[in-house]
């Protein structure tokens, strides 16, 4: 019989994964002709998240955000050291369309784990980030601090068409 924090891990990922299918189902529905069906998608993926957030709660799962930086170096790292390169051999080797964001996901998660990590240096002294803006590429993930001057070195999509946070 399974404990309470495996049936948490194993609810977390399971709304988790929803949450992401059904943003997913809502964008190919709004682009179907569907904004009715878009919404109910949309909002059943935001009743999903806050599943999830409750079951990552009940698992004590957010900590300070110095313990928070910490956990997202060691997931992202973990991703792009161990998790990504052979999902990528193995997609590559098959000539599967995976392959392509496999790769893209192991260069950027490179990325956001060096990212977390200045934000760890920047909240040990007691200070955010000294930034303004940060974009996301929208192909690939990758992110940039500051107004993106060149295509994405990832993926190549044009700088214009970053997304401001």
């Amino acid at each position: 019989m399974a404990s309470t924090k495996e049936n948490l891990n194993i609810a977390f990922a399971g709304e988790s994964q929803a949450n992401q299918k059904y943003r997913a189902f809502a964008k190919k529905a709004e682009r179907e002709g569907f904004p009715n069906i878009a919404k109910l998608f949309a909002t059943t993926a935001e009743a999903e998240r806050i599943h999830a957030e409750g079951h990552l709660g009940a698992l004590d799962g957010v900590s300070s955000t110095i313990e928070n930086l910490k956990a997202a170096v060691a997931g992202e790292t973990y991703e792009y050291k161990e998790m990504y390169p052979p999902m990528y051999e193995l997609a590559n080797s098959e000539n599967h369309k995976a392959k392509r964001m496999f790769k893209y996901a192991l260069a950027v998660e490179e990325v956001h784990a060096k990212l977390y990590q200045l934000a760890i240096k920047a909240a040990e002294q007691g200070k955010d980030l000294d930034v303004n803006q940060i974009y996301l590429c929208p192909v690939c993930g990758n992110i940039e601090f500051g107004e993106p001057k060149e295509n994405c070195p990832i993926c190549g999509t044009l700088a214009s068409k970053y997304i401001k946070y």
